[in-house]
């Protein structure tokens, strides 16, 4: 990588293989490429993000509902840019910390930290002091952005309270700017240290503008931390180029992407899943996207309708836990909400049983949406393998993620890196080149990357994912390695298992697990949980 910032102390050569960087010479800002061209253009008073809020009146209804413009939203991050270059002297290739509900100051600050060529991190809200302070601490955060509370599941989260008691093991943070989300008035705010969000944006015009700054294409965009199965979570690290090649690409192959199309991502921004596809890969295409503050917890949050008037959308993707979630209440009430506008649906983060996208391509796709289940993972930065309605409308199989994107060389290989015969039993799923959008390298642990993804199968990208390749090309991912079962010789992917049980009317959600056992090495034991009207009954002998 070129050393045009050596105070990033993990920084390797060009070309040195596994360390891969791309586009070497090119300068863009993924903040300008997300508002200012869309500003410049025809898409200055098009809505960019539609958020609703937790609280819900008796009906269900949102008592809080925000639309931001582009021109809202790039005079806000503009404004909050200035004050973190003027009143915290932050610059390119310094990092901070994220640690905020889902509110649209979340993107604000990304977006704002962006401008100034600022490494962010976001940490999960519903993270512990711990686990906010072994993630600040890895990443040398100057500055941490956070609320004075937030809603989760009904109840009031205070998260000022959490960066209070993370700090005190966090030396690297100077500053906290406190976002009044929930309006406590007990918040603790360290004289010199913390400041309020509204108090700090006062005195900026509205007007305000701040230069973006060009950084290098390799240059660090953030810094997500994914939990390794050993030792302390992985701080991975996505450049500014190809992972907005990645996601431009991804937006228009994947999701054919068009200017009239609403976006609705059910993830948290905190998962890598909300950075492309709530926030950089729907704004870099100048469309409107969704952010959803709530959990549905219960059958009143939910058969009121508040995840299905964010499926009354052109287009949504959801985890295939949450569509379970939704089979549990059954068909009816679904029926009842106008979907025709659904155009196309995805899942990501697991594998999709055959029954849950068969159930929701019926009801929500009326049988004729292209239903995509997507893989990637926290290390792609975007989607590797999945039906690409935007290319070309191939044949739908429940269950599979579809072929790789074009250009994403992806395989299946036994214990000794030898492909596997499509259509035999599974194997490792590895990418065999490198690909924009992948992650650069651990912050501050090369060695670490090395070990963890290219040291299985040299030359070779290892997943950790075990997988089976059709004769049609199709991927089926089964489930990480390591979840695995050897019984009596015979290995078993729990998602495997999962979905056999699932196709039972009564079970709405299964998991499996292997547990040792003397005769057979390991015993899948499963855990299942009932579609509501139906319950358990205790069977004798």
């Amino acid at each position: 990588m070129s050393g045009s910032n050596p105070g990033i102390k993990y920084l390797l050569p060009i070309h040195s293989p596994p360390f891969y960087k791309w586009f070497i010479g090119g300068r863009l800002n993924a903040s300008y490429l997300a508002l200012d061209r869309h500003v410049k253009g025809g898409r200055k008073n098009k809505v960019a993000i539609i958020w609703e809020g937790e609280p819900v009146d008796q009906g269900g209804n949102p008592l809080e509902v925000r639309k931001l413009t582009y021109y809202d939203l790039w005079r806000e991050v503009n404004r909050l840019a200035y004050v973190l270059k003027n009143k915290f002297g932050l610059k390119k290739g310094d990092t901070i910390g994220i640690y905020l509900p889902m509110i649209p100051e979340l993107p604000i600050a990304m977006l704002a930290a962006a401008r100034l060529g600022v490494i962010f991190t976001v940490v999960f809200s519903g993270f512990t002091a711990q686990a906010l302070a072994d993630r600040l601490n890895d990443a040398e955060a100057k500055l941490v952005i956070t609320a004075d509370g937030g809603y989760r599941r009904g109840r009031v989260i205070r998260l000022k309270d959490i960066v209070d008691k993370a700090l005190e093991q966090s030396p690297t943070v100077k500053n906290v700017i406190v976002f009044r989300r929930v309006g406590l008035n007990d918040v603790n705010m360290v004289k010199g240290r913390d400041y309020w969000w509204h108090e700090l944006m006062s005195d900026v015009p509205m007007n305000t503008y701040v230069e973006p700054e060009p950084v290098e294409s390799e240059h660090p965009l953030y810094i997500l931390y994914t939990s390794g199965t050993t030792g302390k979570p992985k701080g991975i690290v996505h450049d500014t180029g190809g992972y907005m090649v990645l996601l431009h690409a991804t937006m228009k192959w994947v999701f054919d992407a068009r200017e009239d199309d609403i976006h609705f991502c059910t993830a948290d921004i905190g998962w890598v899943t909300g950075h492309s596809y709530i926030v950089f890969g729907p704004l870099l295409e100048g469309m409107t996207t969704i952010m959803y503050e709530a959990r549905p917890t219960t059958r009143t949050q939910t058969v009121g309708g508040r995840l299905q008037r964010g499926m009354e959308r052109p287009y949504c993707i959801r985890a295939p836990t949450g569509i379970r979630t939704l089979m549990r209440f059954g068909d009816d009430w679904v029926k009842k909400h106008d979907l025709s506008t659904i155009r196309l649906i995805h899942s990501v983060g697991e594998p999709i049983n055959p029954e849950a996208w068969r159930w929701l391509w019926k009801l929500a796709g009326r049988e004729k949406v292209p239903f995509g289940s997507t893989w990637w993972m926290t290390e792609t930065g975007g989607i590797l393998i999945s039906h690409a309605p935007g290319l070309a409308l191939v044949p739908l199989k429940p269950g599979t993620n579809g072929p790789p994107l074009p250009g994403v060389d992806a395989d299946v290989v036994d214990d000794n890196g030898n492909p596997v015969q499509p259509g035999q039993r599974g194997g490792y799923l590895v990418i065999k080149r490198p690909w924009p959008g992948m992650l650069l390298t651990i912050w501050k642990d090369p060695d670490r990357y090395v070990k963890t993804y290219w040291s299985k199968f040299p030359g070779m990208f290892y997943a950790g994912d075990y997988a089976v390749k059709d004769e049609d090309g199709y991927f089926w991912i089964l489930g990480r390695a390591d979840e695995v079962i050897k019984v009596a010789g015979h290995r078993l992917g729990t998602y495997e298992l999962e979905s056999a049980l699932i196709q039972h009317p009564a079970v709405a959600e299964a998991a499996v697990v292997g547990v040792p056992d003397p005769v057979k090495g390991e015993v899948p034991v499963a855990y299942v949980v009932l579609k509501q009207g139906y319950q358990l009954r205790a069977i004798k002998g």
